[in-house]
């Protein structure tokens, strides 16, 4: 009831707290800019974005961030450099969670890209 319907007023919102260092605002407006809703899509702000929620230890957020990584590795960019920091964040998203299901996930996606 209290949230706004509307996506482009949730990305102002994220946008906010994201600025002010909350990660999951940071992986919430990541996860827009990724995919283009109620703002443009940007996947250099998704990257920014999924960074510093990644580096704060979201687990969910390392998720993402090793999958966007690996995306840009098949998509030509600098390919070892993105598979080893993508493999960096699975594997810490894969060491921290108690979740056993994000565990897998990690491990599944690192088993993937070996």
């Amino acid at each position: 009831r209290g949230m706004p319907q509307d996506v482009g007023d949730a990305a102002q919102i994220y946008r906010f707290a994201a600025d002010r260092g909350y990660a999951k605002a940071q992986c919430n407006l990541a996860v827009l800019y990724m995919n283009g809703r109620g703002i443009p899509q940007d996947l250099t702000e998704a990257d920014r974005y999924f960074r510093l929620a990644a580096e704060q230890g979201n687990v969910i957020t390392q998720l993402y961030l090793g999958r966007l990584l690996l995306g840009a590795a098949s998509a030509g960019g600098a390919l070892l450099a993105a598979r080893r920091e993508a493999a960096r964040f699975l594997a810490q998203a894969a060491q921290q969670t108690e979740d056993k299901e994000s565990r897998l996930e990690a491990l599944a996606v690192l088993s993937e890209h070996a």
